[in-house]
């Protein structure tokens, strides 16, 4: 009986939802609040894309981490730690602008929205983290730039069914956060997350395949 009863209360979720998102689609401007908040939310995550592409061009060019460090292996380090610290900070201020954000109610007490942020939350951070773990702390950020260049490419899971794992992980925990407190702005902040890394990528994948060639080049 509990399991009708489960099934009844799921369907009848499914049915608020199918009827709540058009008007959600019509109103959607009075759920995003432009303030301080997020305006500073999406500065951050405009900035840290930026911030590593600049950094990284310019050891690839003049080496100044490594000067500093003394080491190439150190200076990914350091920036690794760099990144790793502004991607925390990045997704604390995301959290504390979306609390200042107008609720969608039907998302935050539906189970099946609950239940697909979590879903979205944990393969995005399956993703992410499967993928840090087969690149390694060079692979991930950024060695290709100190001159620590992988042995091969990597093929296996992540990447083999997704060619942007980490960008792609990171713009789903997004807007798994999103949907879990029902914040229609954390949607579409996800969205500014997605167009952000894709255009990262315009920068990131050619420069990073010129430095592979010139390396080959050189052997």
């Amino acid at each position: 009986m509990s399991t009708l009863i489960d099934f009844a209360a799921l369907k009848q979720d499914y049915a608020d939802l199918t009827t709540a998102l058009p008007q959600l689609f019509k109103t959607l401007p009075g759920y995003i609040n432009p303030n301080q908040e997020l305006i500073y939310a999406v500065a951050c995550i405009s900035f840290n894309p930026i911030f590593w592409n600049i950094v990284a061009r310019l050891e690839y060019k003049t080496h100044f981490l490594t000067k500093i460090t003394r080491s190439a292996k150190l200076g990914c380090y350091l920036l690794a730690l760099t990144i790793f610290s502004l991607g925390i900070y990045r997704d604390h201020v995301y959290q504390l602008a979306l609390e200042t954000q107008p609720t969608f109610e039907p998302f935050a007490s539906s189970l099946i929205a609950k239940s697909l942020a979590v879903a979205l939350f944990g393969f995005g951070n399956v993703l992410v983290l499967s993928s840090m773990w087969a690149l390694g702390v060079t692979g991930t950020y950024l060695g290709d730039y100190f001159g620590i260049l992988m042995k091969e490419r990597v093929t296996g899971f992540p990447f083999n069914i997704n060619d942007n794992p980490m960008y792609n992980g990171s713009t789903l925990c997004f807007l798994g956060v999103g949907l879990w407190y029902g914040k229609p702005a954390g949607l579409v902040v996800s969205l500014y997350v997605w167009i952000m890394y894709k255009i990262a990528l315009l920068f990131e994948e050619p420069f990073t395949a010129r430095i592979y060639e010139l390396h080959m080049k050189l052997d």
